[in-house]
């Protein structure tokens, strides 16, 4: 239950702050009184209607995402995105209501201070939720499948960056002599899957090695309802820059030679 009032918290609260933003830049362009001329009941109301334009932006970027890095500047540009169409809609709103705009400067105040609130917000809000979500016991729960150099950075990134996704046991095809990484209790061997999952709850499992053993562990996941992540070095990929992308609807595997920068916003 801890995920779904998470969600369903920041939503509403997103609604709230965007209501609250322009509810806010009317009183900076306006002034601390309520105008005559400009009725802040109808102000509020078209920012009422236009939220639900702002909050459906965010949620086709995946802005909520579970691994979503929520300080990351290409959130916060997608957070600008979905502002821009809320103040967009603003002002349709109120044109349709009033058949004219108080103030123009009045929507970039809004739109900027919508920005501003929001991405601080989410910031803060990632945070709290990622400690919620670990809390003992962690809602998201890995199994992770491999002993190598790449599942210990795995592993000991998850615990710095605390995220949401907490490993909690690993699994070798071949056997280790290695009882732990970073904690993580080593399981045995991959002839204690089902018994891994059923015991320890898995909700993910991230395979970081045996690459022969893909078909076999995608197929348990998709039987258990669980969620299956691949490290791309499992295929041999190790520089870290490849990323999904989808070509005529198909996804695939994509890495570009490096190049000049700018070039990546057409790749």
């Amino acid at each position: 239950m801890r995920y779904p009032l998470l969600i369903a918290t920041w939503l509403i609260s997103d609604l709230l702050l965007f209501v609250g933003a322009f509810a806010l830049a009317y009183f900076v362009r306006v002034g601390w009184i309520l105008s005559s001329d400009y009725s802040l009941a109808e102000h509020v109301i078209a920012a009422a209607i236009a939220a639900p334009v702002f909050l459906s932006s965010l949620l086709t970027t995946r802005t909520f995402a579970l691994t979503r890095n929520q300080a990351g500047i290409r959130n916060g540009v997608y957070i600008a995105y979905a502002c821009l169409l809320g103040t967009a809609a603003f002002a349709l709103a109120y044109y349709f209501m009033h058949r004219d705009l108080f103030s123009r400067l009045l929507l970039i105040e809004g739109f900027l201070l919508a920005c501003l609130v929001i991405w601080i917000w989410h910031q803060g809000f990632g945070q709290l939720s990622r400690l919620v979500l670990r809390r003992d016991p962690p809602v998201f729960r890995a199994l992770i499948v491999g002993v190598t150099r790449e599942s210990h950075r795995l592993i000991e990134t998850l615990k710095c960056r605390h995220s949401p996704i907490v490993p909690v046991a690993v699994l070798d095809a071949r056997g280790t002599s290695e009882t732990s990484i970073e904690g993580v209790p080593v399981k045995g061997r991959l002839n204690k899957l089902e018994d891994v999952i059923t015991q320890e709850g898995i909700t993910h499992l991230i395979q970081c090695a045996d690459i022969e053993q893909s078909l076999n562990l995608l197929s348990t996941c998709r039987n258990h309802g669980i969620t299956y992540l691949l490290l791309p070095s499992v295929l041999g990929m190790v520089e870290r820059d490849e990323r999904i992308e989808t070509l005529e609807g198909q996804p695939v595997t994509m890495v570009n030679p490096r190049e000049r920068s700018w070039m990546w916003f057409f790749r």
